[in-house]
């Protein structure tokens, strides 16, 4: 029962804690966003620059991820539930003044993908708390599912998947997109309904001209052409990598008819730095900061809409180049003026086969190796304990004569 009772607590944990370091890794910037807001919850905004929440971003998805999957396959048992129970003893006090305060809306334990309100977070902390108890009292009784030889190579492969995953969603965009504006998304629709009064996330979705004040929301969700949009959180700390192929992507809009807008929430001495850096002639528009930092996990990075429906996202490392025989067809003949075909099923598949089929893999190659050398040791014991076979009655008789 003892140990029956322990590997029904390890397994939900385990699964927690590895869809809980996922969904942290593949979406790096929205945990640092979510550790600036705990910091600015405890009057510790400034402590930490940028460069180190990012770095506690990435470190926390690999330590979960890791500790998910290490509790999963029974690694270092006494270490992995210790560290496990650790981080929960932490986490849910913590989570217990965040639903008596309510200074930030959610924890942020799965990013996007799955938003609790701040009491359903505490309540699942103390139900994962209970069993991380359990399984920490008596973490032997856990089964295995690789033998501790092969062990070093589910440590490595998960400190390297996880890494490698965080590393990809920074240089490009995140793998999964569970944002609300994420490719697909009818804008127009969903922002029409806000302002009807239903309760979405779109409500501080608006588009202010610089030059004149003008609110042009409806004039851009409504364009039934091509929008291109630059989205810049702060401009002062925008990636000027690639400003060459943005202004020709500006001027690719202007021979076509296409808008283009610059968003940012800077001010007008920071908009007016980078058009003497970069030359830029496209307009700029004023949107809210945490719209734009919801928008797009890159800065700057690019939004391509048409009829008020997003087709595509870029981050700065992967603008799209259009050369000179492209450059004279709309975008309604290019491939990037459509929705991509890279669907979430696809993406799930291959995460199934650079992650999950390998480790399967591993796990069946392991326990037929363990149960082969279990047979070589079975074999000799058993030929040890046999008994004796009896002598051929005629040899014995033989031997008998001989004596005499």
């Amino acid at each position: 029962m003892k140990r029956l009772l322990v590997n029904i607590c390890r397994i939900p944990l385990a699964v927690v804690f590895i869809l809980s370091g996922f969904v942290k890794a593949v979406d790096p910037l929205g945990t640092q966003y979510k550790i600036q807001d705990y910091l600015q919850a405890m009057d510790m905004g400034s402590l930490l620059p940028d460069m180190v929440t990012l770095i506690l971003s990435v470190a926390q998805s690999a330590l979960e991820f890791c500790l998910g999957i290490f509790l999963l396959f029974a690694i270092q048992r006494r270490l992995t539930s210790r560290l496990i129970l650790l981080i929960m003893l932490v986490m849910t006090p913590l989570t217990l003044w965040l639903a008596l305060t309510n200074p930030i809306s959610d924890c942020g334990c799965f990013g996007d993908a799955l938003v609790l309100t701040n009491w359903q977070t505490f309540w699942k902390n103390v139900a994962l708390t209970a069993a991380a108890v359990v399984v920490a009292l008596w973490p032997r009784e856990m089964f295995r599912f690789v033998s501790k030889t092969n062990q070093w190579i589910v440590i490595n492969y998960s400190v390297l998947f996880t890494i490698g995953v965080s590393a990809w969603s920074l240089y490009d965009l995140p793998l999964f997109d569970f944002r609300p504006y994420h490719i697909g998304t009818d804008l127009r629709t969903q922002w029409q309904r806000t302002m009807e009064g239903a309760d979405l996330p779109y409500a501080d979705f608006f588009i202010e001209n610089v030059s004149d004040g003008e609110d042009i929301t409806e004039q851009v969700l409504n364009d039934s052409s091509y929008v291109m949009l630059l989205v810049s959180t702060h401009l002062e700390n925008a990636d000027d990598s690639r400003l060459d192929l943005i202004n020709e992507l500006y001027e690719y809009c202007q021979e076509h008819g296409y808008p283009f807008y610059c968003l940012t929430a800077s001010t007008e001495k920071a908009m007016t730095q980078w058009r003497d850096m970069t030359g830029a002639e496209y307009p700029f528009c004023m949107t809210d900061e945490i719209t734009l930092k919801t928008i797009i996990r890159s800065n700057p990075g690019l939004l391509l809409l048409k009829n008020g429906t997003v087709i595509r996202k870029w981050s700065h490392n992967a603008l799209p180049a259009i050369d000179e025989q492209q450059a004279s067809q709309p975008l309604e003949q290019l491939e990037i003026g459509s929705l991509p075909n890279d669907t979430v099923s696809g993406k799930i598949l291959r995460i199934l086969l650079w992650f999950v089929l390998p480790l399967a893999l591993l796990t069946i190659a392991d326990r037929l190796w363990m149960w082969t050398r279990w047979l070589r040791r079975k074999r000799p014991a058993s030929a040890a304990n046999a008994p004796e076979a009896p002598e051929d009655s005629t040899i014995t008789h033989n031997k008998k004569e001989k004596k005499k």
